[in-house]
């Protein structure tokens, strides 16, 4: 159950990630280029993945020790693109069964 509220989560954020294509155009490579950048420069691996849409794959990328993320959507076509990053990246084990939504 925890596992697909876990996934759930990261497909909301994808959604709302890709909703903001219209409004700024995201930075898109081959996904060897991308995952490269990701790992060299962050320290980044993956650490999540999910089907957003019909055929795109989002994928959550963080480093433990930079606390970077990175959301990315792979296109069917191979185009990877970087829709979301931030810092302060943190892995959660919570109770959903707890009742406290805080």
């Amino acid at each position: 159950m925890s596992q697909q509220l876990f996934a759930l989560s990261f497909g909301l954020a994808a959604v709302l990630a890709a909703t903001q294509i219209a409004h700024s155009a995201p930075q898109c490579d081959s996904r060897e280029a991308v995952t490269t950048l990701l790992a060299e420069r962050y320290d980044e691996t993956r650490r999540a993945v999910g089907i957003a849409g019909q055929a795109a794959v989002m994928e959550l990328y963080a480093s433990d020790e930079t606390g970077t993320w990175s959301i990315t959507m792979t296109l069917p076509d191979g185009l990877m693109c970087l829709m979301a990053s931030g810092s302060n990246y943190e892995v959660l084990t919570e109770d959903p069964t707890s009742g406290d939504p805080a």
